[in-house]
């Protein structure tokens, strides 16, 4: 169904006269007799009786009207879906309890009026729906990969770790831990499966003698937290920007690293031509909260 022919049938119905409704739409009198006819033919039905003080809605033209006006509204619906500046932008934060999330939620505080999709996506969809449009941006280390053509990387974060313990760990009551303690120490992050995160941790273990542990099921990071509580032997890595919440009973301690201080470094990827308004907002937002630090560890990879 022609979609400028059912505009302008809704234009008649609404103001009674052809003359007024083709003034509305911009176009002559004569094109809006013909649009209405030609609709009238397709559906078969005769849509308006022409009387001396205008255009009235037959009985079948009355049916039509609001299946017409359901129309239009789908259809604006439609063209606002991928509009820039007026369909949703879709960030991909990789994890909803670390960093990205969270400066993707700072950024939201300071613009509450913008539209916003937050998703998880796996490493190996995330450049590729980029690429493809399915999503504005997303957060990667890049450890390995070449960027694909079109799409461009900022650095935008360099998560500083500390060390989570339970209340008898060895380490519980130090107020910073340096690497070199660390190696002491056996490291547990079970369930990463991912190339980046766990070619990232493997280096970190290589270039400081630490022992990481990512072999075994997550079985959630309730079961995770609740498992370093009640040992004094585990421990795990975390983000600063990452937020865990438990009970507590668990009297868990996050200690900072340090020594040098290494970080999870993270780019935020988006392709060169997304003309959408918000991710550019979005992108100053990141540039600007980004300090780079020379004092912190990171992977050769990482500072090409």
């Amino acid at each position: 169904m022609d979609l400028d022919a059912v505009r302008t049938f809704a234009a008649v119905a609404e103001t009674g006269q052809f003359q007024a409704a083709a003034d509305e739409l911009e176009i002559t009198q004569q094109a809006a007799s013909k649009r209405v006819a030609a609709l009238e033919r397709q559906l078969g039905v005769q849509l308006f009786a022409r009387t001396a003080r205008g255009a009235r809605l037959t009985i079948d033209g009355q049916a039509l009207l609001p299946h017409a006006r359901e129309l239009l509204r789908a259809a604006e619906r439609a063209a606002a879906a991928v509009t820039p500046g007026r369909r949703a932008l879709r960030i991909d934060v990789v994890n909803r309890r670390i960093a990205p999330s969270h400066l993707l939620h700072a950024f939201y505080q300071q613009h509450p009026a913008i539209d916003l999709d937050v998703v998880t996506v796996d490493e190996e969809s995330a450049l590729s729906a980029v690429g493809a449009g399915a999503l504005d941006a997303t957060f990667r280390s890049l450890r390995g990969t070449k960027l694909p053509r079109g799409l461009r990387s900022a650095q935008v974060i360099d998560d500083r770790h500390e060390v989570l313990v339970g209340q008898r760990h060895p380490l519980a009551h130090n107020e910073t831990v340096t690497v070199a303690e660390l190696a002491g120490h056996p490291v547990w992050m079970p369930g990463l499966s991912e190339p980046e995160p766990v070619g990232y941790y493997q280096d970190l273990a290589a270039a400081f003698g630490l022992t990481i542990d990512t072999i075994g099921p997550l079985f959630g990071n309730e079961t995770l937290l609740a498992e370093i509580a009640d040992s004094d032997r585990l421990a795990t890595l975390v983000g600063e920007g990452s937020r865990y919440l438990w009970p507590e009973s668990y009297d868990l301690r996050r200690i900072p690293v340090v020594d040098p201080v290494p970080v999870y470094p993270l780019r935020v990827v988006w392709r060169a031509d997304n003309p959408h308004p918000v991710l550019a907002q979005f992108l100053d937002f990141l540039r600007a909260q980004y300090r780079p630090d020379d004092a912190v560890w990171v992977p050769d990879w990482a500072r090409k």
